[in-house]
């Protein structure tokens, strides 16, 4: 099972495009579980922002997922896959991962350093926890990536020098009205965005606020957080409030245009000689695109807002090039960690095989001299177990040693073919592993954690005694192969096995000090 992301953003689609492909709400829902259900689809997440639709899935097969998922998104949007396919772009295992990573950074944002979007994969983090539609796999780049854009903020200073959508575009709004302290704002909508509008304009001094929205409850109590004079209102009071207002705030989520030209004609806007500044935040569009022929009338969305080359002088490309190299960084620890993981269930079935092989010999033994007095028999064991453990301690170290390099995969594959374990064993192994985890109780419900006491899969309840059975398994394994050969063993093979991993181990470890290709 592999990584794979095909998405679309503002760097690849125009804004048209992107509304379309927008989802929420249940729509989102829907996609995910669709995306889930697919034949070469093990497990999905969404991230859905105002300026990118992307989906994270764990595949089988590489053209097979492209293909499901792609013709998901296309159905969705009404975009014809044609069309679709021009603007969608596919990162596939390495690459995946390192996206995320990028995304979580907000090195792919609009605005370069912006902070919203870590809550936005949190978010679909948590979605997908929900739905049922989380496994191990994504759980740990999808957490993972949260605490690589934590670490980003906090080393570089990204997200507070990188301003976020809401803060350029009232830097815009205040190029055209002058300061906003002492403005009217409406803010329509009480997400979070809009409440992010809200919060920045009330520190800047706004003289009033007014928040519309369709559950009154929550445009209630949005304003009744601010620090200025602020009220509710309920959407039929849209236009009233339109006409009283210099700064109109627009996040919504609606399917349709919430505030049109007619509308703010209707009121004599355009017509009273004040000027107005309108700030449509949306995905689609909330703001009727012909509002800007109204004389005083100026608008801003998301395809005016700067763009991230232009964020990223604003914020030095010391900053960015900062946060690149501890993506850089953080990908080769992820990569390296998650290839020596992969080659656990096969030394853990390695171990198993090597203590059955113990203990059938031991049981043997004392069938063939019943007279062996205790004390004997337990220094004949311990013997034993300690041979196996210090023959299987240097192979099982070194091929973890080994499997953190790109290409590490082989050496299990090696090892299962050296010591003739059941392929299905390592499988079976893996998904004792998966057991807990894949019904949720095993994963860390909070992926807010950044900090080394965050739960991981390896230190899971169950996990230390696990390892310790392991520990005797492999001790009580091998050294039955090698000491007291059973039947139909034989050492000079045994012996020609271990040459030949040594050798292996030998010959591909040169290049790699050699910076050439493992």
């Amino acid at each position: 099972m592999s990584i794979l992301v095909v998405g679309l953003s503002h760097r690849s689609a125009p804004v048209a495009v992107l509304e379309r492909a927008a989802v929420a709400g249940d729509d989102l829902v829907k996609l995910l579980h669709a995306v889930h259900a697919s034949p070469n689809v093990a497990e999905a997440a969404i991230v859905s922002t105002c300026n990118r639709v992307e989906i994270y899935a764990v595949v089988g097969k590489f053209h097979g997922g492209v293909s499901a998922i792609s013709e998901l998104l296309a159905l969705h949007s009404g975009v014809p896959m044609d069309d679709l396919s021009r603007h969608l772009y596919v990162h596939y295992e390495e690459r995946a991962v390192q996206h995320a990573f990028a995304v979580a950074c907000g090195l792919e944002s609009m605005v370069v350093g912006e902070g919203q979007i870590l809550g936005q994969i949190r978010q679909a983090f948590r979605l997908a926890q929900e739905e049922g539609t989380l496994g191990r796999d994504l759980h740990d780049v999808l957490q993972q990536s949260l605490r690589v854009g934590k670490r980003a903020h906090h080393e570089t200073g990204i997200d507070k020098a990188g301003a976020s959508l809401v803060s350029v575009g009232l830097d815009v709004a205040a190029r055209h009205l002058g300061p906003l302290g002492g403005v009217r704002a409406l803010v329509v909508g009480a997400g979070s965005m809009s409440s992010l509008a809200a919060a920045t304009l009330s520190r800047a001094g706004a003289r009033e606020i007014v928040v519309a929205n369709r559950t009154p409850e929550r445009a209630a109590r949005l304003a009744e957080s601010l620090d200025v004079p602020s009220r509710a209102i309920e959407l039929a009071e849209l236009d009233a409030a339109l006409a009283e207002a210099d700064l109109v705030v627009s996040c919504t989520g609606a399917a349709g245009l919430v505030i049109t030209a007619g509308q703010l004609a209707a009121r004599g806007i355009g017509t009273d000689g004040r000027r107005r500044f309108l700030l449509d935040l949306a995905l689609p569009h909330d703001v009727d695109r012909s509002v800007r022929d109204l004389p005083g009338v100026e608008l801003a969305g998301l395809d005016n807002l700067r763009t991230a080359q232009e964020a990223a002088q604003a914020i030095g490309p010391e900053a960015v090039e900062a946060v690149r190299r501890i993506v850089c960084t953080e990908v080769e620890a992820f990569l390296s960690a998650a290839r020596a993981a992969a080659v656990a269930p096969t030394v853990v079935a390695l171990r198993s095989k090597a203590a059955e092989v113990v203990e059938a010999e031991l049981t043997r033994l004392t069938g063939r001299v019943p007279e062996m007095d205790v004390r004997a028999r337990k220094e004949i064991e311990q013997t034993v177990r300690r041979v196996v453990d210090k023959l299987l301690h240097a192979p099982t170290v070194k091929v973890k040693e080994l499997a953190a390099a790109p290409g590490g995969d082989s050496y299990a594959d090696a090892l299962r073919e050296l010591f003739d374990l059941d392929p299905k064993a390592p499988e079976a192994v893996a998904r004792a592993d998966m057991g807990d985890a894949e019904v949720g109780a095993a994963w860390d419900p909070n992926p807010d954690c950044a900090d080394a006491d965050c739960v991981s899969p390896a230190s899971l309840p169950g996990q230390e005694a696990m390892s310790e059975a392991l520990s005797e398994a492999v001790s009580d394994a091998m050294s039955d192969a090698m000491s007291e050969p059973p039947d139909g063993v034989n050492v000079e093979t045994v012996n020609a096995q271990a040459a030949s991993v040594r050798a292996v181990s030998a010959r591909d470890a040169v290049p790699a000090h050699e910076g050439e290709e493992a």
